[in-house]
């Protein structure tokens, strides 16, 4: 069920929507809205009977909820949401790009990618210290070690920090170090994880899995919220498909399928949704031309030494000449507007 609040509701007038809430056993989501603020319920097993909150002071209408999510969705939160990570925000109009290797492999390669990154003018550093890899012989990262360095790119370059965790320890170190929390691929159904992430206030990065369906992905999205994260960015990384061409197949179409159902941000990886260096570009452009709220591409100063994906990786002048086309095509595109709400979360 969502509770629509008046547009002049009180704070105490929502405490009291609340306070009702706890006092049935479940749970109780603000969401404030650029012209109201709602109240999501989960922990619920079956419908709620909507006389309990409709006469209360500030009440402006109760929704019964069909959908299998419901903090996600358009029908709680009609405004798109932005998500402030660090000194900067993603999803408020703006294209948001997030630049850097695939694995922190030594101090001087993440410096050299986070000068030509901050040099080209992102805001946003990505690099592994943690790497789920296919073969348990790769290279599975640099570990605390590697966070350390991605700490010292951010008061060196004064980029914001994205980086992986894969297990709830990892959480408690990423949080320590960095700025977002990326949920990668192959963790996007651990639901133990992403309760876990859910319990942190660190923004999340969630990349859609290897075969997940869109519903999937909204409810793995869910269950972050669920336990009081509102903080959610979602990627597209490319599916498994019978294609052969390329590593992934890049869906674009989710993104305007998620803009139909969800409020919440979407990014897209042409790196890891392609597998070739030569396919980042034209992807990155298609991304930006189909509505995605940022990109995040890997860079590494010498792709041909990286020890993990440097197929994929592009050189740091590849770099500079993506994102002054991507942000050309991305202006061409946008109308002014007013910038989407910051989640106060």
């Amino acid at each position: 069920m969502l509770i629509v609040m008046r547009p002049e509701a009180t704070s105490t007038e929502v405490d009291g929507v609340l306070e009702i809430i706890k006092k049935l056993g479940f749970r109780g989501h603000v969401m404030p809205g650029a012209t109201r603020t709602a109240i999501g319920i989960t922990g619920n097993k079956g419908s709620i009977d909507p006389a309990y909150f409709e006469n209360l002071p500030g009440v402006a209408d109760t929704i019964r909820v069909t959908k299998p999510y419901k903090l996600i969705s358009n029908d709680l939160k009609p405004e798109k949401s932005s998500i402030k990570i660090g000194n900067s925000v993603i999803g408020d109009g703006s294209l948001s790009i997030i630049a850097g290797p695939c694995a922190v492999e030594s101090p001087e390669q993440v410096f050299a990618a986070a000068e030509a990154v901050s040099g080209a003018g992102a805001k946003f550093f990505r690099g592994g210290a943690f790497k789920p890899r296919t073969s348990p012989y790769a290279f599975q990262g640099m570990g605390e070690e590697g966070l350390k360095i991605l700490a010292e790119v951010r008061e060196r370059y004064g980029l914001n920090i994205v980086t992986e965790a894969m297990d709830e320890h990892g959480i408690d170190l990423v949080e320590k170090y960095g700025d977002c929390i990326q949920i990668g691929a192959r963790n996007m159904q651990n639901f133990a994880l992403l309760k876990y992430a859910g319990k942190t206030r660190k923004p999340i990065l969630l990349k859609r899995g290897l075969s997940a369906t869109l519903d999937e992905l909204l409810l793995a999205a869910e269950y972050i919220m669920a336990e009081g994260n509102y903080n959610v960015i979602l990627c597209e990384r490319g599916i498994r498909t019978f294609a052969d061409h390329a590593r992934n197949t890049m869906d674009l179409s989710i993104v305007p399928a998620v803009r139909r159902l969800s409020h919440l941000p979407i990014i897209i990886d042409p790196s890891h949704g392609t597998g070739h260096n030569y396919m980042v570009e034209p992807l990155a452009l298609a991304g930006v031309a189909v509505g995605a709220d940022g990109l995040i591409v890997e860079v590494h100063p010498q792709p041909e030494n990286a020890k993990c994906d440097g197929a994929q990786a592009i050189t740091p002048t590849q770099f500079k000449q993506l994102y002054t086309k991507v942000m050309a095509l991305h202006q061409t595109l946008t109308p002014a507007s007013q910038p989407a709400q910051v989640s106060p979360h």
